[in-house]
């Protein structure tokens, strides 16, 4: 699979050849800033992944909605980690706009960090977000859906690190305190006598991935601030007193001691899983299916146009389910029309019976 670059550093040509590339071939991926595919009509691009956190869920929700145009399952990928919350913060605030318009931006900020780290389905928390309620109160098809996630009580581990803030100074950043915490003593930790403190060594039975995820979480729960200004020092905020207090409720999504701790994923376009074709075979034949593609690339490359305007991919799916062996049982699949029937049915017709 090719994986190609788009960016403002490359020459105009290069960009042009790659977005062509992408637009027109099979297989390909494309490297680039968020800005790119906003024109681009491709309904079967399958999927989008993130290597950074977006600014908000609108934005989130738009540039993952490229995937799955065309009604197949596509998935959305976020990898994030506590630095790209920071960097936002800053962002935000060296701004040069009113006061307002920055709370509704950190509110945004907030909002997105809080659909990466909910524990609970990521559709119905986006809905949410839009003022709508989902038919069901689970999609069954993002990530916590499939995989639900464990859900402990974290009051005891939120307490611990927000006490390590505390104690700290609220001056220091999430790796200094996970050192504190884990009772690793590094040259900064024996230089400002944090391992005097009693909280040194108290979050010992976590490691340093897990104890990653806990941060993220409680910026989420709003219970820590990153204070972009003293270079991401966290700080407790108003509502921390109360889970010190033992009086707010904290459930954190356990993070497993070998797993990886920065991803979001959501499976699918918007939630939604196209129904399958089901023909008799119940199942597409992955031998016509290739068949297929290939006939479609060169047929593609011949008109000069995108694949997809020969033959979506659901349509492919469905010839190579149902496997029709007639011009009028090939009309009956979804995306051929009577002018793709004119000018590919033969064709067609004759893969499926030299596929048999």
């Amino acid at each position: 699979m090719a994986a190609l670059p788009y960016h403002a550093g490359l020459d105009a040509a290069t960009r042009a050849g790659n977005q062509d590339r992408f637009i027109n071939e099979d297989g390909v991926v494309i490297v680039a800033t968020v800005a790119f595919g906003m024109g681009i009509d491709k309904p079967d691009v399958r999927f989008v992944a993130h290597l950074d956190l977006p600014k908000s869920i609108e934005a989130y929700y738009q540039e993952t909605g490229r995937a799955g145009r065309d009604g197949k399952p596509s998935s959305a990928w976020m990898a994030y980690g506590l630095s790209d919350i920071v960097q936002q913060r800053r962002m935000i605030d060296d701004s040069t706009g009113a006061e307002a318009f920055k709370r509704v931006s950190i509110g945004k900020l907030e909002a997105l960090v809080g659909l990466a780290e909910t524990a609970n389905c990521r559709r119905t928390r986006l809905l949410g977000y839009f003022g709508e309620t989902p038919a069901a109160a689970k999609c069954g098809n993002c990530d916590n859906c499939l995989s639900p996630p464990l859900v402990r009580d974290g009051k005891v581990i939120a307490q611990k690190l927000l006490s390590c803030a505390y104690r700290t100074g609220q001056r220091f950043g999430a790796m200094h305190l996970i050192d504190v915490l884990v009772g690793r003593l590094t040259e900064r930790v024996t230089q400002f006598g944090h391992d005097k403190l009693s909280v040194f060594g108290i979050g010992a039975d976590l490691n340093e991935k897990q104890w990653r995820s806990v941060i993220r979480q409680l910026v989420a729960m709003g219970h820590l601030a990153p204070d972009a200004e003293a270079f991401g020092a966290l700080k407790l905020t108003e509502t921390a007193r109360g889970v010190l207090k033992g009086e707010t409720e904290v459930m954190l999504r356990e993070q497993a001691a070998g797993t990886r701790v920065r991803a979001a994923r959501v499976k699918s376009r918007r939630g939604d899983i196209a129904p399958q074709i089901a023909g008799p075979g119940g199942a597409a034949d992955q031998t016509l299916v290739g068949v297929l593609r290939a006939w479609r690339s060169n047929v593609a490359r011949t008109r000069g146009v995108p694949a997809y305007v020969v033959l979506h991919d659901a349509t492919i799916d469905g010839i190579a389910t149902s496997r029709p062996t007639t011009l009028s049982g090939l009309r009956d699949i979804p995306g051929i029309g009577d002018k793709k029937l004119e000018h590919y049915g033969d064709e067609l017709i004759a893969l499926v019976k030299a596929t048999g």
